[in-house]
């Protein structure tokens, strides 16, 4: 494991202060409604909850820029919403965080995705989703591109998470890499299946355990299966690093040198995981545009995913949180 002195941690930290991010990808909104429940309904046998709460946060790759925000960092949003209402709540949170707006493209051919969550006697009861997952269209590629050309001289790194909505097309990513190579930009990658190999050549790539198996048509049981795993993927991705989250048993990184790293999960009591990817993939990002090393990148990600998956909902890291969880460790 990576040890941090309090001087190394808190230069990593202030070096990310204004570090600008840009998270291109399927943005969504997590709206989540919090009651109790009260009987089983006479018409279904299904709870009946009585709402006392309503939440709407960033979800998706939005929230993934609210875990750059909670860090210091400052993110640039880049991805279409609907022209509905949950689009312009999306612009109006944005803009209550003082973050621009000009990223988000209306595509009047799909919804915004929205995600709602319903919790009762603080259990997760159902999720109803609201969403068009069809690929976009051309002109909206187009948009895209033109935006991201504008924005790549000020930006320290680009994030692309997918998740099977229809924004990454293979077209758009081979544009993008492309781009940013050019501009010698980070680029990391939170990958879903049906895009899984159309990211060559990028700074990192981050599947989970089960993307990758299902990826590579392989069980991944054992950790030679799992190095397996990642020297193939190192491969065919022609990538500089792979980290495969492997959820309770932590994270492996593989790194173009031939070198793999296994680290050990950190989390004092799980409440809930949705969101612990997004955590991971901004923290590494954001730390390797703020100059740390790679092994340190992902060990500090691996800290802040295990704070935040003892919160209940998609919630996003804050710095004197990340602080905190290191130096008790050391």
């Amino acid at each position: 494991m990576i040890e941090f002195t309090a001087r190394r941690l808190n230069r990593i930290l202030e070096q990310c202060r204004n570090r600008r991010i840009l998270v291109l990808g399927d943005v969504m909104l997590d709206r989540y409604l919090w009651g109790q429940v009260s009987r089983i309904s006479p018409e279904a046998p299904v709870p009946i909850i009585s709402i006392s709460d309503e939440d709407i946060r960033f979800g998706g790759a939005a929230n993934v820029a609210n875990n750059i925000i909670g860090l210091g960092g400052a993110p640039v949003l880049l991805g279409t919403v609907g022209d509905d209402q949950w689009g312009e709540t999306f612009r109006r949170m944005l803009e209550e965080r003082n973050l621009p707006s000009h990223g988000l493209i209306c595509d009047p051919s799909r919804p915004t995705t929205l995600k709602t969550r319903i919790i009762g006697n603080n259990q997760h009861i159902a999720r109803v989703d609201y969403e068009e997952a069809h690929p976009i269209d051309p002109a909206v590629q187009k948009q895209i591109m033109a935006f991201l050309q504008e924005q790549i001289d000020q930006v320290d790194g680009i994030i692309l998470q997918d998740y099977n909505k229809g924004v990454l097309t293979p077209e758009l990513v081979s544009s993008v890499i492309a781009l940013a190579r050019q501009h010698e930009k980070i680029v990391t990658v939170d990958p879903k299946f049906d895009n899984f190999f159309s990211f060559k050549g990028v700074t990192l790539f981050k599947p989970n355990k089960k993307e990758t198996a299902e990826a590579l048509a392989m069980r991944l049981v054992s950790e030679e299966d799992i190095r397996r795993a990642g020297a193939l993927l190192l491969k065919r991705l022609e990538a500089q690093a792979v980290l495969i989250t492997l959820g309770a048993q932590g994270m492996a990184l593989f790194e173009r040198d031939g070198q793999a790293s296994f680290v050990k999960t950190y989390t004092r009591q799980v409440a809930d995981v949705s969101g612990a990817g997004d955590t991971v993939i901004a923290v590494v990002t954001l730390m390797l545009a703020a100059g740390a090393e790679m092994r340190e990148a992902v060990a500090l990600a691996n800290f802040a995913a295990g704070v935040v998956c003892e919160e209940v909902g998609a919630v996003p890291i804050e710095q004197e949180q990340l602080r905190s969880a290191v130096l008790a460790r050391q």
